[in-house]
């Protein structure tokens, strides 16, 4: 996952998964979803979709970008929902590496001060608190 993450963001040159995405072809839109469901990625007739529930905030949405980016690098051919709440109890294996994929893109070449909590550095990163768990 390391590896991914490296090549994405030299390739790239930023961490931002909206950048990264439409780099890599992904076509993302603005949806409104019913409450629960934050986003998803999906692929049809050889296109790449992550659709973001509009109602988001900025900070929820790039997160939610970045998670769906983490299913199309790391689980190429599966569509996954990201249900909301809920799901950070039980979540899956994809859930959770994409949740790793995530905050490591996220807080890739963010250097921590010294002095700094991790939940503040991972705040500094637009990590919402529910994925803070998430990180090593």
């Amino acid at each position: 996952m390391d590896d991914i993450i490296y090549k994405l963001v030299r390739r790239f040159k930023t961490n931002d998964p909206f950048v990264i995405a439409k780099g890599l072809n992904i076509l993302v839109r603005h949806v409104e979803f019913d409450e629960g469901t934050r986003g998803l990625y999906y692929r049809k007739l050889r296109r790449r979709f992550i659709c973001i529930h509009n109602g988001l905030s900025d900070e929820w949405q790039r997160v939610v970008c970045a998670h769906e980016l983490g299913h199309d690098r790391l689980h190429s051919g599966l569509s996954q929902f990201w249900l909301d709440e809920h799901t950070f109890f039980a979540v899956g294996k994809y859930e959770r590496q994409a949740n790793f994929f995530a905050v490591k893109l996220l807080t890739y070449s963010v250097e921590r001060e010294p002095w700094e909590t991790q939940e503040a550095y991972l705040l500094r990163c637009g990590i919402p608190e529910q994925l803070h768990n998430f990180h090593i």
